[in-house]
């Protein structure tokens, strides 16, 4: 499995940015789908995830603020981030679990600043 993420930039405090993951193999059967974030100097810690039938989690920093959904069809997995602020400064992963093994992608930097 090979997961494409893109959509990172530079953004200004208050912006907004749309990430998005596009994975190699069909996600229709994939149970569980999500991002993660990590800042410089510290762990990689979950944003947000999204079930096979559509349930939502997300940290308690994103909760309000980011969205994420997924494409069947287009085999893909959107994260929607507004009202970004320079906290949110990290480079973001995309993850699946299929088959029990756990698939990152490369990851996207995300820059909030002024």
């Amino acid at each position: 499995v090979q997961l494409q993420a893109s959509g990172g930039g530079l953004v200004q405090p208050g912006g907004s940015l749309r990430l998005s993951c596009a994975a190699s193999i069909n996600i229709f059967s994939i149970r569980i789908m999500g991002w993660y974030r990590q800042a410089p100097g510290k762990q990689r810690d979950l944003v947000a995830m999204i079930t096979s039938g559509g349930s939502t989690n997300y940290a308690d920093s994103a909760r309000g603020r980011f969205t994420i959904s997924r494409d069947n069809v287009n085999d893909t997995v959107y994260l929607q981030l507004n009202s970004l602020k320079p906290e949110d400064t990290a480079v973001y992963y995309c993850t699946v679990v299929s088959g029990g093994v756990q698939y990152w992608g490369r990851g996207t930097l995300v820059t909030v600043s002024s």
